[in-house]
């Protein structure tokens, strides 16, 4: 192959890396460009789960083996049945070595004690395969995986020329997957509140208008549970902001072990003392079993007086729910309503029937004109 092709398939791989929008997507291109960098019918990426000692499988491309599927969620090899990724990826780089890649054949030797076979050469046998790849990958000044390239049996084996430029390759994904933690990290802090860890209100925002949209679409019932912490601000005046953010972090422990009870809810704080819970799926009556629990619970923390809690839903008779916007405006309308008659149980629009106070409270033009009845902030309580 010659040295431009060859470029230009470094090219390829690192621009079908940079293109990827998800994790899933990187490793995908990942493989992919390798693949037919190196004129493979199969390819792998793996991740070296030191903790676990295991070469775990993040996905599969090319032809693949009735056992093999693109997306694996349990294939995952121990360690020590592949004694050369102790020799390649510790031993060599400690005395000083590069990590490069190495060609393995169905027609190789075993290795070890006698009447053992090398694992990679049994798979190659196992799948029809004549020879493979494997080039370790690097990130961060430390082994993070392999990049695995194979070739079917009756073709040309990988040779030396073959292993460098996979070396080079592994490289190169080492460096688009580098770029997809960065945007990872970048994304999880735009849509995550830095003192709790939950989802915060762009989070919230985001995945709201995508479920009200699916409820128009589909049906399928949505429910937001707004709350209120109760006695905030006594506690920022009387013991200190740091003893108010401990209560906002217990708090937020609590909100997130309720919403685990709900498959698939949100848990997130929206500012100051507001915290909610979007739930798109289980029935309007499980959200709010949780969110009494939620109050029960909230109750019992040592700090604050309890929580304000507003239920609403798409299941409740509330009349027709074509916006996020109505949604949150009934789920605040009842919060609203549970803090002004200090209730100890969460308030549910609609649960009053066709007059309900606080459907009525919702659809109440706002007296600033503006689109809200009030803004999300830290009131304290």
């Amino acid at each position: 192959m010659g040295e431009d092709n060859r470029l230009a398939d470094v090219v390829a791989l690192a621009q079908g890396m940079a293109a990827a929008r998800t994790p899933r997507e990187s490793w995908r291109a990942a493989a992919a460009g390798a693949c037919r960098a190196l004129d493979g019918s199969f390819a792998a990426l793996s991740v070296w789960e030191r903790e676990l000692g295991r070469l775990r499988v993040l996905v599969n491309v090319g032809d693949r083996a009735p056992d093999e599927v693109e997306f694996p969620e349990g294939e995952a090899y121990p360690v020590h049945q592949f004694a050369e990724i102790t020799e390649f990826l510790h031993e060599q780089w400690a005395a000083g070595g590069e990590p490069n890649a190495w060609v393995e054949t169905a027609d190789g030797p075993t290795d070890g004690r006698a009447g053992f076979v090398h694992e990679r050469v049994s798979a190659l046998r196992r799948r029809g395969r004549g020879s493979c790849v494997v080039a370790p990958i690097v990130l961060h000044g430390r082994a993070w995986g392999e990049l695995y390239v194979a070739r079917p049996a009756g073709t040309p084996v990988f040779g030396r020329d073959d292993a460098d430029f996979a070396t080079v390759l592994a490289a190169v994904v080492a460096a688009g997957i580098a770029q997809t933690e960065r945007l990872e990290e970048a994304r999880r802090l735009a849509f995550t509140d830095s003192l709790t860890g939950l989802a915060n209100r762009r989070a919230v925002d985001m995945r709201l208008d995508e479920a009200v949209e699916r409820h128009r679409r589909e049906g399928v019932v949505v429910s937001l549970v707004v709350c209120d912490l109760n006695g905030l601000k006594r506690v920022n005046d009387t013991l200190g902001h740091a003893v108010g953010d401990r209560l906002l972090e217990r708090f937020g422990s609590v909100l997130s072990l309720c919403g685990a009870m709900l498959p698939g809810a949100l848990a997130a704080r929206l500012g100051g003392d507001e915290f909610c819970l979007l739930a798109v799926g289980p029935p309007a009556e499980d959200v709010v079993k949780v969110a009494g629990e939620l109050c029960r619970r909230a109750g019992e923390l040592e700090l604050g007086e309890g929580v304000a809690c507003g239920v609403a839903s798409t299941a409740a008779p509330v009349g027709p729910v074509r916006s996020a916007r109505r949604l949150f405006r009934l789920a605040d309308a009842a919060q609203y309503r549970a803090k002004a008659v200090r209730a100890a149980r969460p308030v549910v629009a609609g649960q009053e029937g066709p007059d309900d106070p606080v459907v009525r409270l919702a659809d109440a033009p706002s007296r600033d004109g503006g689109p809200e009845r009030r803004r999300f902030r830290g009131r304290g309580g």
